[in-house]
């Protein structure tokens, strides 16, 4: 049987200023299967932005174990954490976080260029991401030239080109008119379907409701989950 792609045991993150120390996770336990589609909520100040952070490994645990793709990473240092960033976790981000002065293609190529693809190997992985997300036309505008819904399309195919095993989106509708928002999903439920594994961190019902499976965080703790097929409680 294959490794979950994410396997959180026990994980705590305590942050402290001085003699002030507030828990921002107290105990999660949480594992995600390969070709998992699984949306986390929870409201301001419930802990899902620093389950985020961990999950991407860009922050650690207190406490607790985490396992990427069969990885142990909560013990590693900066370097050995950025490796396993651009190595397994394909990121969406609200903003887009595209370059202004470059293409889409150079955009989505910069993966590729942290893990030493070479320069041929680059352009033909980009150029398949971004057909794969019907942007084709589009792989010498600059981000300033394209749409809201088109950034987030190459902000996805930068997260795809590097054939990661997650997928890991916060709030990637968050800056998009329902139009482009619901393109943007739509993308999402294709990649899933063709066995990606998604995790999406958002605050909005309409958008957890693609996934199959919701986590509900509160106060650190992981409170519920629900599978979307049955529209259950099953914890």
């Amino acid at each position: 049987m294959a490794e979950p792609v994410i396997e959180l045991q026990r994980v705590t993150k305590v942050y402290r200023t001085g003699t002030l120390a507030v828990a921002a996770l107290r105990g999660i336990t949480m594992t995600i299967d390969e070709g998992e589609y699984v949306a986390i909520m929870g409201p301001s100040g419930s802990g899902k932005s620093t389950l985020m952070h961990i999950l991407g490994c860009l922050d650690v645990a207190s406490s607790g174990s985490y396992h990427l793709a069969g990885e142990r990473v909560g013990d590693m240092d900066e370097a050995a954490l950025a490796s396993v960033r651009n190595r397994h976790i394909g990121f969406v981000f609200q903003q887009f976080n595209l370059l202004p002065s470059l293409s889409a293609l150079r955009n989505v190529e910069l993966p590729l260029v942290y893990a030493g693809a070479s320069r041929a190997e680059r352009r033909a992985r980009a150029m398949a991401a971004l057909e794969r997300v019907g942007l084709g036309d589009r792989v010498q505008h600059r981000p300033g030239e394209l749409s809201g819904g088109q950034q987030q399309r190459v902000a996805i195919a930068r997260a795809l080109v590097s054939d990661p095993a997650l997928i890991l989106a916060d709030e990637p509708t968050g800056a998009l008119d329902s139009k482009s928002a619901h393109d943007v999903m739509a993308l999402m439920a294709e990649l899933h379907a063709a066995g990606r594994t998604l995790v999406l961190i958002t605050h909005a019902p309409e958008v957890a409701k693609e996934a199959e499976r919701t986590v509900r965080i509160r106060d650190g703790l992981l409170v519920a989950e629900e599978a979307a097929a049955e529209g259950a409680l099953v914890g």
